[in-house]
């Protein structure tokens, strides 16, 4: 997993996300050159303006990043929920404490909490096709 914070008073647009990218294209690299080679990995991030903005999509091409975009879909959206029952009701003093407590909490995640992340953004996905695309509340998607 490749995580960061983004520096105070950065706004998150293209050029700071290629950035991102950047260390994450390197990460993935290093960490995992058997994917990276044979591009069995996939990026898969929404429509934010950062991530379908031309400068992003150039970068992306350049560097041969597979990528796979969709709105209100993506997985890390099923692990926030175990994020937040963990720092639920608590007090920071800093950015840097909340910014700590954060990391600690997603080194804990387990293998598991993942695969059940993908379980469930599966589920939606499937949801999501079924409704041909349209809009749907919670669960339901029929």
């Amino acid at each position: 997993m490749h995580k960061e914070f983004d520096p105070r008073g950065q706004t998150v647009n293209s050029r700071f996300y290629c950035e991102v990218l950047r260390r994450l294209r390197d990460k993935v690299r290093s960490h995992h050159p058997q994917l990276w080679r044979e591009q069995t990995w996939l990026l898969h991030h929404d429509n934010a303006l950062a991530h379908t903005a031309v400068l992003t999509q150039q970068f992306l091409a350049a560097n041969k990043i597979p990528t796979h975009r969709t709105n209100d879909l993506a997985p890390c959206d099923f692990l926030f929920p175990k994020m937040k029952l963990k720092l639920k009701g608590r007090r920071f003093d800093t950015i840097e404490d909340i910014q700590a407590e954060t990391h600690k909490v997603l080194d804990t995640l387990t293998e598991k909490n993942f695969q059940d992340a993908f379980k469930k953004w599966r589920r939606r996905w499937d949801q999501c096709l079924r409704a041909g695309g349209n809009y749907f509340e919670g669960d339901g998607g029929q």
